[in-house]
């Protein structure tokens, strides 16, 4: 059983949490993305502004969905891997 302790944690380490980070970073960007379309939009017409505001709305979304995935991640870490008898994933 410490074998796929070792492999979750590989997996978790190498592969979920950068994913998770990088996908989080993406949403950041589309939010700031659609910031600084909201504030050239101000001085022009209405629909750059409207562009402006559905990124950042998507930005927004996307951040909230990437954290709530860590979450529960964490909560089945916690969950699961309390009973693992490697003493848990993060261990």
């Amino acid at each position: 059983m410490a074998s796929v302790c070792k492999v979750v944690n590989t997996l978790t380490g190498a592969l979920v949490n950068p994913a998770l980070a990088l996908i989080f970073a993406a949403g950041l960007l589309v939010f700031l993305f659609g910031l600084v379309e909201f504030l050239w939009g101000l001085s022009n017409e209405a629909a750059d502004k409207q562009k402006g505001k559905d990124h950042m709305l998507w930005g927004i979304a996307g951040m909230f969905i990437m954290f709530a995935a860590w979450a529960v991640i964490q909560v089945l870490t916690k969950v699961v891997g309390g009973s693992l008898p490697c003493g848990g994933l993060y261990s």
